[in-house]
């Protein structure tokens, strides 16, 4: 096994210059080799959810251009389950330098106050690279719903208390932290129905076996523009262009609210600095490519693409504000 300490930046770049000029470049410690080489192989991007959501949205799109800058491929391979823990747990553990994961807002910021023990440590088995992007939460209902729009249904959750349902991909999920936000704004009572990733729960959603949502624009556009939902509100803080007649739920009474899911890149905490200095930067630019910025902007997330210091300071404000949503909520996860 090798145990030899990642090389400095300073002493690598040092190393190499005396290569340059001595022709003895072979002569190298390999460890010193390998980190030149990163990376040697392809990129596994691990989304801890199932396919069909905003995350793999934001994951595939960002996968695409991080491939062309770093000159190996990035492939995402979607593992849900355990509300994220099962993926976040694997990756935590990974040492082959080539293994990354999609950070969350429920994987990072919730599931550290919902369960009593995490399988991984958000703050210490992880190096943060950059904020991704951040997508608007929209508040769906199915279209036989009476309620046409955010204080419709408001009034009459609050004429039925407990009489209306609303789906999420899982409990700690964002769309279940966006409805129990909502909830406990206008202080009206909805029950949860839990379902394992946003397909399911989109699918019954449709055929009307569930009221409402709290859904990742970049995965419902298409089926309100199509009349299978209607979009109540936008928890943005200004009405996004893809729905410019929809309200946020600011503007519908409730000033200050704001709501929106996020996505960022984590590596474990044992890739190599030069690793992952490589990998901030292309990242960084993967997030200013055009043809990445067009294909968010057609499912309506905002690329965001900041440095490591950034994601981790975001990170912990993040934690701050939804361990007292989830403490009032009462959130607790899946059985």
């Amino acid at each position: 096994m090798n145990h030899a300490k990642p090389i400095s930046e300073l002493t690598r770049r040092r190393l190499l210059a005396w290569a340059a000029t001595t022709g003895v470049g072979l002569a190298l410690p390999a460890a010193l080799r390998a980190q030149a080489a990163w990376p040697s192989k392809a990129i596994r991007f691990v989304v801890p959810f199932a396919p069909g959501g905003s995350s793999e949205i934001v994951a595939r799109s960002a996968a695409v251009e991080m491939g062309k800058l770093l000159g190996q491929s990035v492939f995402v391979d979607n593992k849900p389950g355990g509300a994220g823990n099962v993926a976040m747990a694997e990756v935590a553990r990974a040492d082959d330098q080539h293994t990354l994961i999609l950070g969350h807002i429920g994987t990072l910021a919730v599931n550290p106050y919902i369960f009593d023990k995490l399988p991984y440590d958000p703050n210490k088995d992880f190096k943060p690279v950059s904020l991704l992007a951040k997508v608007p939460s929209l508040y769906l209902v199915h279209p036989d719903v009476p309620g046409k729009n955010l204080r419709e249904f408001i009034a009459l959750a609050k004429k039925n208390p407990g009489k209306l349902n609303y789906g999420s991909a899982g409990n700690g999920s964002a769309g279940h932290l966006a409805m129990e936000y909502l909830k406990m704004v206008t202080e009206t009572f909805i029950t949860h129905v839990p379902y394992r990733g946003t397909g399911p729960q989109l699918t019954d959603l449709m055929a009307g076996r569930l009221d409402a949502a709290s859904v990742g624009a970049s995965a419902v556009l298409q089926f309100i523009k199509s009349g299978k939902l209607r979009c109540i509100a936008t928890g943005t803080a200004q009405r996004i262009p893809q729905l410019p007649d929809v309200p946020t739920v600011a503007e519908s009474g409730y000033p200050g609210f704001e709501m929106t899911q996020w996505y960022g890149l984590l590596a474990p905490a044992n890739l190599a600095p030069p690793s992952a200095e490589k990998l901030s930067v292309a990242t960084m630019k993967a997030m200013k490519e055009p043809a990445l910025l067009e294909r968010l902007n057609v499912d309506a997330a905002i690329a965001v693409g900041g440095t490591p210091v950034e994601f981790a300071k975001f990170i912990a404000q993040e934690q701050a504000r939804w361990k007292v949503v989830v403490a009032r909520a009462k959130i607790k996860p899946d059985n």
